[in-house]
């Protein structure tokens, strides 16, 4: 298959929409990640999502929307939290769980009777969403449980010859995947942190608001856990190189990251170190594309100082640590 590369004026962008309903597979940028976009009420090509991905079965997809009125066409019932959550962080990296409309089809949910909603606010994906006419089910535009994609050249280095087309538009502004929210129980718990944080949406709605206690698992103890929302369950977000966490006292931890590296190299191995020291907003826009960057230079192994894990911290190193397979050190 040959992978189109499309510029992102409207003649290329209404081209990707027409791949899209006649069944194709589109990745485009949003603020976040480049997702991987199919006609969300196409089993068909919703499974052949799963296969360019190489995703298991039962990983749920996110379905974009381009404008409110598309909302009733994929969930049966909008609650008030929900609603609120809308009204103040829509468009946005924030992924809503509802109970979904009877013409989205299982694929598009992992079999869930449930499904996660999002508005992205970037611009060309606003526009790729309204030439579609039809919701769209996307992951992330990357094999699966490798880092996710943040340019359309990450796209490509997993996905050429696997999917129908790319826009080729911005670096993504956030660098992690949205926050997944879920409002169907009687309070809203946060199944995926991302940039908006629980922090944020207690501060803007009064809302309490909970983390699900999975995220504090490590993803090979959860036997038979079935996830309501993408990254709960596999690994997820991992280079070639091992990467391994070290956190504590900042001193200390550079001098243990100095010493282990320096053994590894002994050894013959290549190294490098990520630390982005407080700055958590810069680590969300960085990180995954700096795992690809050290992938392409044969990188052996990836030191990486831990952030703080309060608000968007918090999300970055859910991510760090998966991308760890939980190796952590800790001085």
């Amino acid at each position: 298959m040959e992978t189109l590369r499309l510029e992102t004026d409207q003649d290329s962008i209404e081209e990707a929409g027409k791949i899209i309903r006649e069944g194709g597979l589109v990745a485009f940028p949003t603020e976040t990640v480049y997702g991987l976009g199919a006609n969300a009420y196409d089993a068909r090509a919703v499974k052949s999502v799963y296969s360019a991905k190489g995703r298991p079965g039962d990983n749920p997809m996110i379905v974009h929307i381009a404008h409110f009125d598309q909302l009733e066409d994929v969930v049966s019932n909008v609650p008030d939290i929900g609603r609120q959550l809308i009204e103040v962080f829509w468009p946005g990296p924030l992924t809503i769980i509802m109970e979904k409309n009877e013409d989205i089809p299982d694929v598009t949910t992992g079999g869930l009777n449930t499904v996660g909603v999002r508005m992205p606010s970037n611009r060309t994906a606003a526009a790729f969403l309204h030439s579609c006419r039809v919701p769209v089910a996307a992951p992330s535009a990357n094999l699966s449980g490798k880092p996710s994609p943040t340019t359309w050249e990450d796209v490509l280095e997993d996905m050429d010859g696997r999917i129908n087309g790319v826009l080729m538009g911005e670096p993504c502004d956030v660098g992690i995947e949205s926050t997944v929210i879920d409002v169907t129980g009687e309070h809203p718990v946060i199944l995926r942190p991302g940039f908006i944080t629980a922090e944020m949406i207690t501060r803007s709605l009064g809302l309490e608001v909970t983390y699900d206690p999975a995220l504090f698992q490590d993803p090979g103890e959860k036997g038979e856990f079935h996830p309501k929302a993408p990254g709960m369950k596999y690994k997820h977000y991992a280079p070639k190189a091992q990467v391994q966490i070290v956190e504590g006292d900042e001193e200390k931890a550079l001098a243990m990251i100095a010493s282990l590296s320096a053994q590894a190299q002994d050894l013959g191995k290549k190294t490098a170190l990520i630390d982005y020291g407080r700055d958590s907003r810069a680590a969300a826009k960085d990180f995954f594309s700096r795992l690809r960057e050290l992938d392409r230079e044969n990188v052996d192994i990836i030191y990486v100082y831990a952030l703080p894990e309060k608000e968007l911290g918090f999300s970055v190193m859910n991510r760090m640590l998966k991308s760890a397979g939980y190796n952590v050190i800790h001085v």
